[in-house]
Parts: C-alpha cells; sequence; structure tokens
C-alpha cells in the first residue's frame, strides 16, 4: 500500500544500486558470477524491488536467509535462483522443490534430513553445502582432526540421489579487518577452503560449479578470493569504510520533516528524564520519528540531522514516535521544512559508530511504519508501505 502521510520515509535510490551493482562488476570481473544479498528485506531497502532491479542489471543469483523471504520473491515474480543461507524445517522442503529454491545445507544430519523429505516429494532438492572454515556457526566442521571427516560428510551429501549439490562456499568471518591477525585468518581461511574443494572434488569425481566466498570484505581486499560468485552485501549498498575508494553511493536516505516549533527559555529540560537542559534561548523543532521507527534511543543527544540551513543537533532523549532538535541557528527551518537523518549529505558510517554498531543494523531497523519510496532519475518511481491495512481508506 502506499502512505497517506509526509512524516518520515525513506529513499531507496535505484540510481545508486546500480552504480554500485556496475562498479562491483567492474572489479570482479565479467566472468564472475554476481549473488546479491537480500535477506531481512535487503538490510531494509526493500527486497522485492531491489531484486527486481538486480535482475534488471544481470545479476546471477540472489540470497535470503530463510523459505519465506524466498517465497515472497518468487510471489513477486522474481525468476533468478535464490540460495537460501539459513535453516529450512524438513516440513518445507516441498516449497524449496515448488518455488525452485536452493538450500544451504550445513552437516550430515540435514543432508540425510533433507534427502529423504526430497525423496517423500518425489523430487530434487538443489543445494549448496557450506563449509565452517572459521566463522564457528554454520557448515560442515573442517580444520585440523576434522578435515578427513568434513570432506567426507561432504561427498556423502554430493552422492545422495535426492539432492543436487550446484555450489559450495563459506563465509569469512574478518575479512574486512586491518589488523595481521585478521589478515593471516582470512588467508587461512580461503586456503582451507580451497583444500576442502580440491579433497571432495577429487573423491567425488566431480566438479562443483559454483565456489563462493567473496562476502564484502573479501571483494574489496581479496581480489583472490572471487572464484566462481562473489556476494557483497554492505557493499552493494553503498555502505561501510570501503565504500568511498570503490566509487559507491549510499542507496537508502532517511527523511522526516519538522511537525512543530516552540521556543523555550533557559533552563528547561527537554524529553524524558531531563538529558538535555537548554543553555540560552533555544528553538526546538520536534520531528515526527523515533526508536519506533528505527532511530535508536541510544543516540539521543549524539547525533545532528542535516536541514536546508545545515546542521541540527538532536536534543534530548529520542521518543517512541518523535524527537527533538536544536534550530537556533537554523532560521530558515520552518514546519514541514525536510531533514535528512542519514543519507548521502549525512552520513550512515559515522551514526554507525556513533551508535557503537554497524551501518547494516540501522537500515534493518527501519520499520514497517515507514514508508520505502524507490527513486530513479530523481523521481519517485514506487512506493510501498508494509503496514497490514486490507481493503481501501476512506
Amino acid at each position: 500500500m502506499i502512505s497517506t502521510l509526509r512524516r518520515t520515509w525513506a529513499e531507496i535510490d535505484l540510481d545508486a544500486l546500480e552504480n554500485n551493482y556496475k562498479k562491483l562488476k567492474e572489479k570482479t570481473g565479467e566472468k564472475t558470477k554476481f549473488l546479491g544479498v537480500v535477506k531481512a528485506d535487503a538490510y531494509g531497502h526493500g527486497s522485492v524491488q531491489v531484486a527486481k532491479k538486480l535482475t534488471e542489471l544481470g545479476a546471477d543469483y540472489l540470497a535470503v536467509s530463510s523459505v519465506d523471504e524466498a517465497m515472497e520473491l518468487r510471489e513477486n515474480e522474481v525468476s533468478l535462483p535464490i540460495l537460501i543461507l539459513g535453516h529450512t524445517p524438513k516440513e518445507q522442503i516441498h516449497n524449496l522443490i515448488d518455488y525452485k529454491l536452493t538450500q544451504t545445507i550445513t552437516c550430515k544430519a540435514k543432508a540425510l534430513e533433507y534427502q529423504q523429505a526430497a525423496l517423500e516429494c518425489g523430487g530434487i532438492l538443489k543445494c549448496h553445502i557450506k563449509v565452517d572454515t572459521g566463522m564457528s556457526r554454520l557448515g560442515y566442521l573442517v580444520d585440523d582432526e576434522g578435515f578427513a571427516g568434513g570432506v567426507d560428510g561432504i561427498v556423502e551429501a554430493c552422492r545422495l540421489d535426492h539432492l543436487e549439490v550446484e555450489g559450495i562456499f563459506t563465509h569469512f568471518a574478518m575479512s574486512d579487518g586491518d589488523s595481521e591477525f585478521a589478515v593471516d585468518y582470512t588467508r587461512h581461511q580461503f586456503e582451507l577452503f580451497q583444500k576442502v574443494c580440491a579433497g571432495v572434488e577429487a573423491v567425488w569425481g566431480r566438479k562443483f560449479q559454483i565456489r563462493h566466498c567473496a562476502n564484502t570484505g573479501a571483494v574489496a581486499n581479496y581480489p583472490e578470493t572471487a572464484l566462481d560468485m562473489v556476494r557483497p552485501g554492505l557493499l552493494l549498498y553503498g555502505y561501510g569504510k570501503y565504500a568511498e575508494r570503490l566509487g559507491l553511493l549510499p542507496v537508502m536516505s532517511l527523511k522526516s520533516v519538522v511537525s512543530t516549533i516552540k521556543v523555550y527559555q533557559p533552563g528547561t529540560f527537554i524529553s524524558y528524564d531531563g538529558t538535555y537542559v537548554t543553555d540560552k534561548v533555544t528553538r526546538v523543532g520536534v520531528l515526527p520519528i523515533g526508536y519506533a521507527d528505527g532511530y535508536h534511543r541510544y543516540l539521543s543527544n549524539k547525533w545532528s540531522v542535516l536541514t536546508e540551513d545545515g546542521p541540527a543537533k538532536q536534543i534530548g532523549r529520542i521518543c517512541m514516535d518523535m524527537c527533538m532538535i536544536d534550530l537556533s541557528d537554523c532560521p530558515d527551518v520552518d514546519v514541514d521544512s525536510e531533514v535528512e537523518i542519514f543519507g548521502r549529505q549525512n552520513s550512515i558510517d559515522e551514526m554507525a559508530l556513533l551508535a557503537e554498531t554497524i551501518p547494516y543494523e540501522l537500515t534493518c531497523s527501519i520499520s514497517k511504519r515507514v514508508p520505502r519510496r524507490y527513486l530513479s532519475n530523481g523521481a519517485v518511481v514506487d512506493e510501498e508501505l508494509l503496514l497490514r491495512m486490507p481493503g481501501s481508506l476512506g
């Protein structure tokens, strides 16, 4: 549905997404497949619209976390191959087969479970094998004394007659780190992954069609890890410490408007708990955005929004639905004036540093009541509001 309000919204710049895709393709090479990570609603950007744009641009694969996310894309006419990175219950294997989805297999027990479920469905399940080379999360254990057993287990999965094993992958834990330890750790992971691939292929007697391990940090720092396919996440959306160096642009801007302006005398407590007290006559603007929209409370008194007159410091506790800004030095800002919470001119990377987190968490936190407006050539080409409102308004 489309929002009826001009309150708070997120602008998704599809031209920036195109720029980023093309820049990354230039870096990784035309022969290397490109997987677009669109899990968690494309990190808050809108998985359907992002997936359709990536399809138009020539991407080869998409990745989501769950079967529900994958089915949403299929129901919205997204036809690219989709890899499910997370767990799928055996009761849902029929949907994987029916919707032509690719499932990650992380251990022997899952391989046998999926084999049996696919057999009962009378179908073949396409899979990618996940190898744990040092992330210590999901995947076949293959390090040290577990190498031989891990290789044997992967070969066993590859030979199951109701599984079609198309690919194999691992995930780097420190590829965006700058320390000597991080570099050594990433190289160890890559060398181990290559060793596993070679060991499995030698015993299996076949080659994997797709080997992939290059996430954002690896695409930026370790071009040798590209192999058959890359899967940048943060870079695709134009955030992080490598974005500027690679010529990438932020895709999302979060914006709001000034709803009310009041003037307070010195010594006035602003918002809950009185964490901010005016030290002069202060012109205060109220923005209809709060932590329920994704503007985190722990940024209270730390961040400045960008107005037409320049930065305006956010003051007092951020509330659930609104927050206050100091407009004393912004005389031209009035009621209904637009402000940028983060975006092209107000870096989300700096905001993330203040919040002691990563840009991913901030974009993923933008709530369903915030409309997404999709722009191309500077004009709105689509709009989406995720609130459940059956029927028409009015």
